[in-house]
């Protein structure tokens, strides 16, 4: 949690110096007191050339150079993305007071929407309305790029990282992964709770489609009124998509036990080093196999180099199950299930030191950080799972937990969401004007920039958690890794399309977007009647998922600047 706090306070520090007064000594005989945005803003002009940029707000630095641009990216890309960790911060500090239900069903997948829909806002808003006609493009990239990444890179990637071996029935195999990378003899498996949250996601396309009725029928004057059509029946489908997670709580119910795995991960590697007061891992952050070892000598008390379930359970004690909803009975055989490969259920010291191997670099991949002390980075952890974990607890018995310090943890909570919900709005347009001027420099078209560029912002810590869980091979994680991927492209394709088709609306803008709304139909279309009707996908599977990328912007290029669709 205190790294958390750094990298917060790090990233207030970097807004405000943005508009700080630093001393500019531009002749000898004078000094100067500027802003230091404007400072970086000459640093980034080229040949000493004054440039014609227009500077957003009045102060931020631009510039008309492709590399001054690519960093101006690179900095109001990073600043987007910690505007989205403060969101996330101070829903889960929020949803630890109000808990969920209506909390969790509907202010929770709207935060996580809030980044990409402020984006595409900010695309269009400012500016004469050609500008904005020109500018949304940027909007539409993200849209359609969030949607096609999830769909195509992220899944396949999830399909490779997770795929088992697959038995005569092409089921998975929890943990078995012998087949290497046989195209039908190996691949994921799912349950029937994801292909119903992969039909929601397919639903969710309905709006693409009425929009382009009158461009598919040539009725052009009648296209303003579909696009105020589509607006409200958007608005209705995420109002729709959040009542059915309240009371259809599945959803919700999902989400938390996708993050109750992570809990009784955490819990046990952190109660392994305390009771132990020694490091797991070496200098450099890798497993450390001979304190590992160690650690299996100290659990198996009979000395028979297997480590048996009372051995298991003995050990055990003194880690709080309770809290994550699990008895101790359970959180055991959840430890036999992914440490007992051989299947003779009985931990062997390879199989115990494999297991926690995968642990700990699932737990460092999830931190992020840099520190090399494994009892650091575990106990932020173990934090960040229990407060996560925190704000999912489904209170069904209707009992309230107690909040300790209320007061203050409502206050934060309200300060995070505050200073998120400012600084995504803030950093919004002058990424958008960036990504823009980037275009105008190297002549790329605004839309594949922002198509490919902007969602890894946006989504790459969500794409990082649904790899590591994927990377676990177990049915149950797969299941949880594909809902939640539905469930960000259903906000995409009813929250932000809402946003946008606002936008267009209210700035009288013209609907162009035919070929870009014809590649995220076509994904949706293609995955979600590929991931509705099955659940079970052979390695193969990925590769359909991989080329769907390339064609989207292969498809594009096309009908935009050869067929002249745009």
């Amino acid at each position: 949690m205190a790294k958390r706090k750094h990298h917060h306070l790090i990233s207030l520090l970097f807004f405000f110096l943005l508009t700080i007064p630093v001393y500019s000594r531009l002749t000898p005989s004078a000094i100067i007191r500027e802003p230091l945005s404007l400072h970086l803003g000459r640093l980034l002009k080229s040949d000493g050339v004054e440039s014609a940029c227009e500077q957003t707000y009045g102060f931020l630095p631009c510039t008309e150079t492709v590399l001054g641009n690519l960093f101006l990216i690179l900095v109001y890309g990073f600043l987007m993305f910690k505007a989205a960790t403060f969101l996330s911060s101070g829903s889960e500090l929020m949803l630890e007071i109000l808990g969920p239900g209506i909390v969790g069903g509907l202010f929770l997948p709207i935060l996580g929407a809030l980044p990409d829909a402020l984006l595409i806002l900010a695309s269009g808003l400012s500016g004469s309305r050609e500008t904005a006609q020109s500018q949304v493009l940027v909007g539409m990239g993200l849209l359609a790029g969030s949607t096609v990444l999830l769909l195509t890179l992220l899944w396949g990637t999830c399909v490779v990282v997770g795929k088992c071996d697959l038995s005569e029935n092409s089921t998975s195999i929890d943990s078995q992964d012998t087949k290497g990378f046989n195209l039908t003899k190996s691949g994921v498996s799912t349950d029937k709770q994801t292909s119903d949250a992969a039909k929601i996601m397919g639903v969710s396309v309905l709006p693409f489609i009425i929009i382009q009725l009158p461009k598919v029928f040539k009725f052009n004057s009648a296209q303003r009124v579909f696009v105020l059509i589509c607006l409200i029946l958007s608005v209705l489908l995420v109002l729709a998509y959040a009542f059915y997670q309240i009371f259809q709580p599945w959803v919700q119910k999902r989400r938390l036990e996708y993050v109750r795995l992570k809990l009784l991960m955490s819990g046990i590697l952190h109660h392994f080093e305390s009771k132990f007061l020694t490091k797991l891992t070496k200098e450099d952050g890798s497993p450390d196999a001979s304190a590992i070892s160690n650690l299996f000598r100290a659990i198996d008390s009979d000395s028979d180099k297997k480590i048996a379930r009372d051995e298991l359970h003995a050990f055990l004690v003194g880690v709080q199950f309770e809290e994550m909803g699990l008895e101790k009975e359970g959180a055991v055989d959840q430890v036999m299930e992914d440490f007992d490969t051989s299947d003779n259920n009985l931990i062997e010291e390879e199989e115990f030191i494999a297991g926690i191997s995968k642990w700990l670099r699932e737990a460092r991949r999830t931190v992020s950080i840099s520190d090399n002390n494994s009892k650091s980075f575990l106990s932020d952890f173990h934090q960040r799972t229990r407060d996560e974990h925190n704000t999912l607890i489904d209170r069904e018995d209707g009992e309230e937990e107690v909040v300790v310090n209320k007061k203050w943890t409502t206050i934060k909570a309200s300060l995070f969401l505050l200073v998120g919900t400012v600084m995504a709005a803030a950093f919004a347009d002058p990424l958008v004007d960036t990504v823009h001027n980037f275009s105008q420099a190297t002549k790329i078209p605004s839309f594949f920039i922002s198509f490919i560029a902007m969602p890894l912002a946006t989504n790459s810590s969500e794409a990082v958690s649904a790899i590591i869980f994927a990377s676990r091979k177990k049915q149950k994680t797969s299941s949880l890794t594909f809902s939640e991927i539905y469930g960000g492209v259903t906000m995409n394709n009813t929250m932000c399309l809402a946003v946008f088709l606002a936008l267009v609306y209210v700035r009288h803008l013209t609907w162009d977007f035919s070929s870009e709304v014809l590649i995220i139909l076509i994904v949706c279309i293609v995955m979600g009647l590929f991931t509705s009707f099955r659940t079970n996908f052979p390695l193969w599977t990925c590769f359909v998922a991989y080329l769907l990328y390339p064609f989207s912007l292969v498809l594009v290029y096309v009908l935009d600047y050869k067929f002249g669709w745009s």
